[in-house]
Parts: structure tokens; sequence; C-alpha cells
């Protein structure tokens, strides 16, 4: 049998996170950070479990008791974080002969951009902590959940710029990559964007700022409809190529296109990448980033929740976490049913 990669729709156990310290790049702005994490991990509380790693448990927890986060449903495991990405450097579970298998991914801080020699460890140490269930296989392959997007039914969506850097895994070529995800997370196509990114991005254009698989043969993403702006052109490039893409059954997908947030700097005056296609799927709900932008936000989880009906689109402020060029999506990586103790 294949393996095969969940949508992130499917039922989960709970969401994995980390908690931003004095140690990690927040620490100018820890007082704006930690509210926004506090507040992810309440909403994620009321319908499953979190999963935290903090370098201090106790004052992890304190500060969510003060934060009026249920620590029932939180369990926070002592260890060293450099960042809080877990997008990006926790496991990636696959379905394997009906049951979860974890996937331990080389993580180089998108492609040696950052120190990552700590968040490389951390699905090794939850595992031999027994707060991770399944076996954890080790994969000698640079790769970065936020750089593929899943729709559950083999088919795989990611960007050229981001899993054909020279910086991640020189030695592979475009057709070893596609084998490679065959093998390993049972991709029976893949969906290539040659087109589109976000001023401030780190991650060479990872899937999840951009487009997103949703049921029924459903992709939302995000759009930019300023002629003027620096965006227009990659995006709307990026626009016709998901108009190419078809699904499994041959018809188009039907596409959904996301606001244009308005545009957030940083005190250098640098772009920061705003987007609303960096929301998270939970059990009943979805989380959307957003922005301080009213007509924009309620607009984007008015589209979301359009696109998973059943799921109640919640909106959380992430302006805070633009400031290290990330948002909602990035700081969270789901735990399919099976994974958790």
């Amino acid at each position: 049998m294949n393996p095969r990669l969940p949508a992130e729709w499917e039922i989960q156990d709970g969401v994995l996170m980390a908690w931003p310290h004095e140690g990690t790049d927040w620490a100018y702005i820890l007082d704006d950070v930690r509210p926004v994490f506090a507040e992810i991990i309440r909403q994620i509380t009321r319908l499953e479990r979190v999963l935290l790693t903090a370098p201090h448990a106790a004052s992890a927890a304190g500060y969510l008791v003060a934060a009026g986060v249920d620590l029932a449903n939180v369990t926070i495991c002592e260890m060293p974080n450099n960042d809080t990405w877990a997008r990006d450097f926790g496991p990636i579970t696959v379905i394997f002969n009906d049951k979860p298998v974890l996937l331990d991914f080389g993580f180089n801080g998108w492609g040696l951009k950052f120190p990552a020699n700590h968040d490389n460890l951390i699905s090794k140490r939850l595992r031999q902590l027994g707060a991770l269930k399944p076996n954890l296989n080790t994969i000698g392959l640079i790769m970065e959940g936020g750089s593929i997007e899943s729709d559950g039914l083999g088919t795989i969506m990611t960007t050229a710029e981001c899993l054909l850097s020279p910086n991640r895994n020189p030695q592979l070529g475009k057709s070893e990559i596609e084998q490679a995800l065959a093998s390993l997370v049972g991709a029976k196509r893949v969906l290539w964007l040659n087109h589109g990114w976000l001023a401030g991005d780190d991650t060479d254009s990872h899937i999840d700022t951009l487009a997103r698989f949703c049921p029924d043969n459903t992709i939302i993403y995000q759009a930019c409809d300023h002629p003027l702006d620096e965006h227009y052109e990659p995006l709307k490039l990026m626009e016709n190529e998901l108009k190419g893409f078809t699904a499994p059954d041959g018809s188009p997908y039907r596409l959904i296109p996301l606001p244009w947030p308005t545009a957030r700097f940083d005190e250098q005056a640098h772009r920061l990448p705003a987007t609303y296609a960096n929301f998270l799927v939970i059990n009943r709900a979805v989380l959307v980033p957003t922005y301080g932008d009213n007509e924009n936000d309620r607009k984007a989880l008015e589209l979301v929740g359009q696109a998973f009906p059943g799921r109640e689109p919640i909106g959380v402020n992430c302006l805070p976490l633009l400031e290290q060029h990330g948002s909602l999506h990035c700081v969270t990586m789901q735990l399919p049913q099976g994974v958790l103790p």
C-alpha cells in the first residue's frame, strides 16, 4: 500500500505549537506576540488539544492561564526551540496501512537562512518523551510542511521556487522531487506553481501563503486586485496557472479568490507578507488570520467559511506575526487522529 497525506480538514487530535521566548527572534516584541499565540491556543483548545514546546514549561503555563486558556487541553513539553514556526519543523503525518506514521524531514532554516539546530530535533524529542504516539521515520530530505498542500486524495500542490530551491535539495531535480513525493507522501500527481510570491516572505514562496486546497475540488487563493501593486502581475500569473489545473476527475477546480489585505510595513519600511491564505483548519472551525483591515478581514472570513461548509470561520488578529514574516498557519502543525496518546 502507498502512504496517503491527509487533507488538513480530516479529523485531528490536536495541533503542535512552540512558545515564543526571550531566546527567539520575537524577543523585542514578546508583549505583542504572546497574546496572539495565547489566542490561537485558546481557540484550538475549545475543539481539540494543543501540544506546546517551551524552554520553561511553568512560565508558559502561567501566561496561558492568565490569558484564559484551559490547560486541560494543553500538553507542554519542556525543550529548547530556536523559533516558533511549527509548520516547518513539525512532523508530517501520513496514513500507511490505515495507521498514522510520522515523517521527520530535515529542516535547515528555509535554505540555511536561520539557525535551526534545536527546531530540527523537536519531532525526535517529542517522540522520545512519548508525546507523539506513532513511529517517527527520519527522512534524508529537506522539506517544510508549509511547502506542500494535499487534497487527501493523492494530489500535492507546491511551488517550484521552494521545492526546487538550490539551498534545500540541490542534488534533486523536478522529476526526483516528484518521485520522492510519490514514495513518501503518496503523491499520485503534483501541481507545480511557477508564479506567485509575497514581499517579505523568507520561505521562497511556501504554498500555504498563496493557494490552499479545500473540500469538493476547490482551491482558495490569495489574489491582488491593485494593478499598481508589485504583487499584481505575479499573483495574476499564478491565478492563470490555477485556472489551468484540473481536479482528479478532469474538471476544472472551483476557484475562490481572497481579498488583498492593506499593505503592512515594519519600522524600517519593509513590506510584510500579509496573506489570508495562511489559515488553519481544525475540527469544526477554521482559524483565519486578520490584519486590522476590517472590510477585507470580514470578506476573507466569509469566503473561507464558504470554502469549508459546516466549519465556523474564526478571525485571529495576526498583525504581530507579520513582524517575523509569517502568519497563523506557519506557527501551527495539525496532528491527525491517532497521533496524540
